[in-house]
């Protein structure tokens, strides 16, 4: 019995010391994270289930920076950061502006450092209506600026320009409010993704039942794998 009972102990221990590494490892090292939206596409379509690196960002200067493998953010990466707005909320968005950056859009034209921005391998524009931004009618989609980033932030928009709420609308992006870098997407999923808000026990379950059910069919196979860039 006292064997038995080890035994059970050891599996215990186990798990346990695995649950501390896999929470360790989400939360400074690696995060998964899905698309529910289509403000990123085509670069990323809904569906979509990505690997984050939490770390990429993360030492301070003159620490651990000159032995592991971290650096600053650069203008064109894809980061995964908590919303300005509501902080449970976790954002996609493509980083354009950094600090000290001058950015600007006119007809839909984006400008930075006074120089058009030729994106068109990643962004895209479904909408041909040029849109206004004037003082009684406020709407920066196609026209805003020049905004010049402040120090420690970032401007970031979605690749679906016409299809995004991002740093046009509630401004730029605080630093400290990164969680990290997309890495590349592990599973593509094109049977619909929850929205991620908690609809009790028995709706999870229905949804893991379907997705279970349709996995293979609606698997979209060529992208497993697929680096972000």
């Amino acid at each position: 019995m006292a064997t038995e009972r080890s035994i059970y102990r050891e599996y215990l221990e186990a798990l346990i010391i695995a649950a501390i590494f896999l929470q360790f490892a989400n939360h400074f090292v690696l995060q998964t994270f899905y698309i529910p939206s289509g403000s990123m596409e085509n670069t990323l379509l809904v569906g979509d289930h990505l690997f984050v690196n939490r770390f990429i960002y993360g030492p301070e200067p003159g620490g651990l920076d000159k032995l592991l493998p971290a650096r600053g953010v650069r203008r064109g990466d894809i980061v995964i950061f908590r919303s300005p707005e509501n902080a449970t909320i976790d954002i996609v968005k493509r980083c354009l502006g950094l600090p000290g950056d001058t950015i600007k859009a006119v007809n839909k034209q984006l400008y930075i450092n006074g120089k058009a921005v030729h994106d068109a391998s990643y962004a895209i524009h479904r909408d041909p209506i040029v849109l206004p931004n004037r003082d009684y009618m406020p709407n920066p989609r196609d026209n805003f600026g020049p905004i010049t980033v402040p120090p420690e932030q970032y401007f970031c928009m979605g690749d679906n320009r016409e299809n995004s709420y991002d740093s046009r609308y509630w401004g730029t992006l605080p630093a400290k409010l990164l969680k990290g870098r997309a890495l590349f997407i592990y599973w593509s999923y094109g049977g619909g993704t929850e929205s991620g808000a908690w609809q009790g026990v028995g709706n999870k379950v229905q949804d893991l039942a379907k997705t279970a059910w349709h996995f293979l069919p609606d698997t979209r196979w060529r992208r497993t794998f697929r680096l972000i860039r």
